[in-house]
């Protein structure tokens, strides 16, 4: 594909010791497209491999010049790689997927009609009937429920890499950590709209699975991170603050009653705990308040220093061909 030609279609997928699914994963890939007629490319990148996924990559890529390949230095993470891909990725609609076939590269051309057909932001797979073992099902069911509790945007499945999604939504996410789970929700910030649809998903077959215990306790680090940032992080002085007045109004009101207690009743109360638990809460209320202040103002250096809008703009034109556009987010 020459530099600069126009891409219909970016298909972004992370690689990580993936080089045995590496020729299967492009033929179906490159099976599933090309019925659709349309120009696409496949952004394959390579997270710090060690088994010669990078050096197949490169290979494939010098064969097929739809193939994009991102050399990452080292393991990032998916969200990190993800995150590569979509920088890198020119097409006006963006597809995600996993390296390991679990997901059917078959099922994206169901999931693209369905975004434009119903003129959608992003559609999002739903594993109804999942190929993998009881000790990733039933924690995966907790969370996604967790996950569409606390961040708003009902989901039945979080964990699906295979999405579709509009070009310029893509490419305006920011994220870190574990967040690439929570490209839904983040997404859903913006005001776009997000819908989710069944999708096939079979057994891994080669490799090994990269997730464990571990992850699921950063997933939950993450989701606080999330929730923070989805409801307080343009006025973190509205939690802080509400919580630090709360303490500081319990505290001040405790002092006050041990202050009539010795001023009119001369009762002692240098040796009671409700002394010490009243000045516990007063200055703990006056530290989250403060701590509240300082948010707000690392808030407003960090907008204004990097000229970063506390708003995202949407414009719906007609192309030539009366086409609904993508949203511009900024």
């Amino acid at each position: 594909m020459e530099a600069g030609a126009r891409v219909d279609i970016s298909v972004v997928v992370p690689l990580y010791n993936e080089k045995d699914n590496l020729p299967d994963l492009h033929r179906q890939l490159s099976e599933a497209l090309a019925p659709l007629g349309r120009p696409f490319e496949l952004v394959l990148v390579d997270d710090g491999s060690r088994d010669g996924t990078r050096e197949a990559l490169l290979e494939l890529a010098g064969r097929d010049a739809r193939v994009q390949p991102v050399i990452l230095r080292r393991n990032f993470g998916q969200t990190a790689a993800f995150s590569a891909g979509f920088d890198r990725s020119r097409g006006d609609v963006v597809v995600t997927s996993d390296g390991d076939l679990q997901n059917d590269p078959a099922d994206i051309p169901a999931l693209v009609a369905k975004l434009e057909a119903d003129e959608l932001d992003m559609v999002c797979g739903w594993r109804r009937t999942r190929r993998d073992p009881l000790s990733k099902r039933i924690p995966s069911f907790f969370a996604n429920r967790l996950i569409s509790w606390a961040t708003g945007v009902t989901l039945h499945d979080y964990g699906c890499s295979l999405k579709v999604m509009r070009g310029e939504l893509a490419r305006g996410l920011r994220l870190y950590g574990e967040m690439h789970r929570f490209i839904p929700a983040v997404a859903s910030w913006m005001g776009v709209s997000v819908a989710e649809m069944p999708v096939n998903h079979r057994p891994r077959t080669r490799g090994h699975s990269k997730y464990g215990l571990g992850r699921t306790v950063r997933v939950l680090l993450d989701l606080f991170t999330v929730k923070f940032l989805h409801s307080y992080g343009t006025r973190p002085a509205h939690l802080f603050g509400l919580v630090g007045l709360a303490f500081g109004a319990s505290g001040s009101a405790i002092l006050a009653y041990l202050a009539v207690l010795k001023l009119f009743f001369d009762e002692a109360i240098g040796g009671r705990p409700l002394l010490l638990l009243g000045a516990l809460l007063f200055l703990t209320g006056v530290i989250l308040v403060s701590f509240g202040l300082m948010g707000e103002l690392l808030v407003r250096t960090w907008h204004e220093s990097q000229g970063k809008p506390i708003y995202v703009v949407q414009e719906r034109r007609p192309g030539k061909s009366g086409e609904r556009r993508a949203p511009s987010v900024l």
